[in-house]
């Protein structure tokens, strides 16, 4: 008869997502998660087969938490400018979760046109928010989206990576900067 859990799934991996949290991806080991949890390595294992798992568990916790900074932008009312200013906030308020879920290497280098979509589940719901929104074809609302992503993620990771802070008014502004001159040259694209 295998032993009694001692903790629930849920448990251990708010616990190994709170390490993450204080202390880094790379810091979740199984005798640092014991500890978390005031106890050895021995009960995490009755739960999870391996640390992989644990890790795996991790990380969709983290885009769990990165989802709820998602939904609060898309129920602001600029959408689009909403999740930006929410993708911001996730780097500034989670670092450590930031960094493993959009600035960790990836087995293979995607291109450009398919990197959204692989790194955020909520890609097709930002995206409708843009083409309704604008009133914008969707090809179109492609290539508004990969170019406000490209610098609202450099925002974002000199946010995270302590390299520079910005004041929400600050970030406000230089978003819907570059948003408007986007916008205003796609715009003339269409025309001519």
């Amino acid at each position: 008869m295998p032993p009694k859990a001692r903790f629930t799934r849920e448990q251990i991996t708010e616990a190994a997502l709170d390490l993450v949290r204080d202390t880094g991806f790379e810091n979740l080991t199984a005798r640092a998660l014991g500890q978390r949890l005031g106890s050895s390595a021995c009960p995490v294992f009755t739960v999870f087969e391996s640390m992989e798992e644990v890790q795996q568990s991790v990380l969709q916790a983290a885009r769990g938490v990165y989802k709820e900074y998602v939904e609060r932008g898309l129920a602001e009312e600029i959408a689009f400018k909403g999740v930006g200013a929410q993708y911001i906030q996730f780097a500034i308020r989670e670092p450590r979760l930031f960094r493993i879920l959009f600035m960790s290497e990836h087995a293979s280098i995607p291109r450009l046109d398919s990197v959204l979509p692989l790194i955020d589940e909520s890609y097709d719901r930002i995206l409708d928010s843009i083409v309704t929104g604008y009133r914008m074809r969707r090809e179109t609302a492609e290539r508004l989206y990969r170019h406000l992503w490209i610098y609202t993620h450099g925002i974002a990771t000199l946010c995270a990576t302590g390299m520079c802070s910005f004041t929400g008014d600050e970030i406000s502004r230089m978003m819907t900067e570059v948003f408007v001159g986007l916008l205003k040259n796609m715009r003339e694209e269409t025309v001519e």
